[in-house]
């Protein structure tokens, strides 16, 4: 399948209000790149939509309950398409779970407003005394709970090589009806393989007039050498 949804991030909010039936979390801030909450009647917003409705057809209803959102590089919009992508599934029901495994850096805990010490997934892999629901952060929105991927850390990939991560994955896909896996930019390192092979289901972001088509190509290849199954691309649009 090739998925292909134009969404931009956000520009700064204007003083515009929130529409009435948009219930928006004192932690989400106005600034913030969560469109599907902060500007929901947007073309970027509609976009988000499109992309579910293709997701719920052919994955969730599937029953596949993980996907890990991938890029080839820095600055393609992945962390925006994992965050929108999770609250729109969460605003028509669907018990989603959003995981930052970025843990050279990750900003899913920004866009969200969690603690700056926030302990994190990182925290979590690191230290056995740490429980899974520890750093989950429950119900941010209605059916849509948070790992953010706390410090950063020089050991991102012996981390998530641990059978600790691994049973994590396993516990997150079983206890929520979709786990979504943001992750680091596949040209600096090979975190997000790791991810995408534990998982079993990817979806590649790039960014139009940036991206070259022959490095999602060659990460497309890379995820399905590790046994990940690559369901689309997200073309993004600044």
């Amino acid at each position: 399948m090739t998925m292909f949804a134009t969404a931009a991030p956000a520009p700064a909010p204007t003083s515009s209000p929130t529409p009435a039936s948009t219930s928006m979390p004192a932690m989400v801030s106005r600034q913030t790149s969560a469109v599907m909450i902060v500007d929901p009647a947007s073309l970027r917003a509609e976009a988000i939509r499109g992309l579910r409705t293709r997701l719920m057809a052919q994955h969730v209803r599937e029953g596949r309950r993980g996907l890990v959102i991938c890029t080839p590089a820095k600055g393609s919009g992945c962390s925006y398409v994992a965050a929108n992508l999770a609250i729109a599934m969460a605003q028509v029901g669907v018990k989603t779970v959003l995981v930052d495994a970025d843990l050279r850096g990750g900003s899913l805990g920004q866009i969200f407003g969690s603690p700056i010490d926030a302990p994190g997934l990182s925290a979590f892999l690191a230290d056995d005394r740490i429980r899974a629901r520890d750093v989950i952060e429950a119900d941010i929105l209605p059916h849509l709970s948070l790992i953010p991927s706390g410090p950063a850390c020089d050991a991102a990939q012996e981390l998530l090589s641990s059978q600790r991560f691994a049973a994590f994955v396993g516990q997150v896909m079983r206890e929520y009806d979709l786990a979504i896996f943001d992750t680091t930019p596949a040209n600096s390192c090979t975190d997000a393989q790791r991810v995408a092979t534990l998982v079993g289901h990817s979806l590649i972001v790039a960014r139009q007039d940036q991206t070259y088509f022959s490095d999602v190509k060659a990460l497309a290849a890379l995820l399905r050498a590790d046994k990940s199954a690559v369901i689309g691309t997200v073309l993004t649009d600044y």
